[in-house]
Formats: C-alpha cells, structure tokens, sequence
C-alpha cells in the first residue's frame, strides 16, 4: 500500500494548515471546558442556587436555536480574518469577567456567556467552512476524526486544571485563562496559509438567505437523513444523561463516581476519533452513522443493568457511538455543500442536531423523577434502533459521494 493509503491520518498532521486548525481546536477547547466547569460552581459559591448554577449552561446554548441567522455571518465575508475577529473578541470580553465577585454581579456572567454561545455559533460555522476549502474532500472524515479526539482530550483534561484554578485563584482566574487561550487562537488562524476568494456580494433578502441553508439540508437526499438521525440521537442523548445519577444510585455509588463513567466515555470517543476517517472512507457516511446509533442502543439499554463492569464498558461504547453520527453527518455537510452556502448549512445543522439535546437533559430530568430509569433506558435503546434501522433503510441514493 502506498503512505496515501496507509496513513491518512499523519498526512493531515503533516499538512501546515490542518495542524494549526488542530492545534486552535485543542488551545481554545482547553479553555472553554475550564470555563464551562467553573461558571457553574461560581455561581454556586455565590449564590448557593443550584437552578442558577444551571442557568449558566443554558446561557451557552440558547444562541444555538439562532443558528441559521448566525451562521450566514460566516458566510457574508471571508472567514480567516472573521475566525480570527471573534476569538479576539471573546478574549476581550471574558476579561470583563473580573468583576464578578458578588451575586449582584451575575447578570454579567449570564450576559457574557450568552455571547460566548452565539460567537461560538458563528465560529463553529466559519471554522468547518473554512476547513472545507483548505483540507482534501476525502481527508476530511480523518480530520474531523482528529479534532473530536482534541476536543474529547481535552475535556478529560481541562475540567480538572479549572477546577483546580478555580480554588487556588477563583472564577476571575479561570476568565483570565480562557481570554488567553482565545488570543493565543486567534495567533494560530492568523498564521494560516490558505487562499479565500472574496465571496460574491449577497442577494435577495437577509431572512431568504438564512433559509437557504435549511433548503439545503432538506432537500438533499443524503444530508436529510443524516441530521435528522443525528438530532433524533442527540435527543436521546439527552434523555440518558440525565439518567447518570440514577445508574450511580442503582451501583450504590456515590454521586462522584459519575466522574470515572465521564471519563471512561471520553476515552472511547477519544478512540473513535482516530478511526473514523477509515471507516467513513470503506462503509459511507451512512453505514457509520447508524453502526454507531446501533452501538449506543445496545450501550444505553444495558446501563440498566447494576454491574460495575456492564456500566464501565457501557461507557466507553457510549463515547465510540455517539461521536460516529456526529461525525458522519459534519464531514457530509462539508462535502456535499457549495462553498458559499456551507456556513449556514453548518450552522443550521448544529442546530438541528443539538438542540434535541438540551430538550432531552430537560426532559429526563424530570422523567427520572416520575419513572424508573431502567425502564427508560431500555425503551431509549429501542428507540435509538429504530433510528439506526430507519438510516440503513435509507434509499440507496442518499448516500454522500466521496467529494464535493
């Protein structure tokens, strides 16, 4: 076999401007974990709320049911100087997070993490734009592959330093950390090499061209059936991370031990990122996706079970499954998406695809009150099933081409 063929994944290491996106990936994520971690406990030392610890969570993603508003910001100009625009501004804002030292001072951490999310909308899109014009189609399933092990390593890592900046230096401390890593970003996509034509003035008017992406997706055959499996597993998601505590309770462990399972999930997808290229290039973006629905199902029904052993492996299943769909679904959307509408596709997927899980965690949290978790831990399992069965089921067309 040729080094090609053989290594895919060190030849997207290998290419300069691959390994600088990585490598704002990894800078960035380490502070925003840190950060996502901390506001939460901040709010708590301040307060002693838990329902406004939760608000902080909600702040981040509630700009994600904006998503195809935001996303044509990313694709209204060319999209290296606006990644490069936004980290510079998120380093400046978190910044304005060294007042906050009392509850009366909270409307500015909500306020701020609000605007986090929404800059986080439009950086993703512009970023997974941006990668699609500088890295090779058929690499693109590797490369996606590498940054969710980034991003996965990195959330194994960075709750525990901010957890452990937090009580030596408190929240401004954890501030101080993220506005850094995003100015150290914005260094990283300034060094970028890759060439953007200047997009063609916008016509029509601003709500036709934030609908455009969602036309897109849905009039796709091969993007529809993916970002609906992915949002339909998403939701699901949800629904069994709320369970968490309740499968601790049934092992007669303590609440802690939700950490070791954290962990062990974020190993596995740590894993399946290095594979998933490979797979995406030999069985199609389809067949990925619903193995790894498949592999959830069979994962998220046999939590019920109280072993130890079941729930560990459970687990790292968990962290293999869901990331497939994710990623088969993202490098579909970059593939099969002009380059001046992939912005707002983008965006409009995360929505799609995101959102159902936030809906979820709601949901299951107050359904684990009400029944027992067993009970739906098996019926989410036949849920996600159907899912995976109604994705193979797909017409033979709906499967995406190796390049756009």
């Amino acid at each position: 076999m040729t080094t090609k063929t053989t290594w895919p994944v060190a030849r997207v290491l290998r290419d300069r401007d691959a390994g600088l996106y990585l490598s704002g990936v990894v800078v960035s994520g380490f502070g925003t974990s840190a950060l996502w971690l901390a506001s939460g406990v901040w709010v708590k030392d301040l307060t002693g709320s838990d329902g406004l610890a939760a608000l902080c969570m909600l702040a981040m993603w509630l700009p994600t049911l904006a998503g195809p508003l935001l996303g044509s910001l990313a694709d209204s100009g060319r999209r290296r100087p606006l990644l490069i625009g936004v980290n510079l501004l998120l380093g400046a804002l978190l910044l304005a997070l060294v007042r906050v030292d009392a509850p009366g001072d909270l409307w500015l951490l909500y306020a701020v993490l609000f605007v986090y999310g929404a800059a986080g909308v439009v950086h993703d899109a512009a970023e997974s734009a941006l990668v699609a014009t500088a890295v090779e189609p058929s690499l693109l399933g590797d490369f996606n592959g590498l940054r969710t092990t980034a991003t996965e390593g990195m959330k194994l890592l960075a709750p525990l330093a901010g957890a452990g900046l937090y009580a030596a230096h408190g929240g401004a401390g954890v501030a101080l950390l993220d506005a850094a890593t995003f100015v150290l970003a914005a260094g990283l996509y300034a060094a970028l090499r890759v060439r953007e034509k200047k997009p063609a003035p916008p016509t029509g008017s601003r709500r036709r061209r934030t609908a455009e992406g969602v036309r897109h997706l849905w009039a796709h055959p091969a993007l529809r059936p993916l970002v609906l499996a992915g949002g339909a597993t998403m939701l699901c998601a949800g629904l069994n991370g709320a369970m968490v505590y309740a499968v601790v309770d049934g092992l007669g462990r303590s609440p802690a031990y939700t950490g070791v399972l954290y962990a062990v999930q974020g190993a596995g997808s740590v894993a399946v990122g290095l594979l998933s290229g490979p797979a995406l290039r030999h069985l199609g973006a389809r067949r990925v996706a619903a193995s790894g629905i498949a592999l959830l199902a069979l994962a998220v029904a046999l939590r019920a079970v109280p072993s130890d052993p079941v729930a560990l492996v459970c687990s790292a299943a968990i962290g293999m499954g869901l990331p497939a769909v994710l990623i088969a679904a993202l490098t579909s959307v970059q593939r099969e998406t002009p380059g001046a509408l992939l912005g707002r596709a983008t965006a409009t997927a995360h929505t799609l695809v995101f959102t159902p899980n936030v809906i979820g965690l709601a949901a299951g949290a107050a359904l684990v009150e009400l029944v027992d978790h067993r009970l739906v831990l098996v019926a989410l399992g036949v849920v996600l099933l159907a899912t995976a069965a109604a994705l193979c089921a797909s017409p033979a067309g709906a499967e995406a081409v190796p390049h756009r």
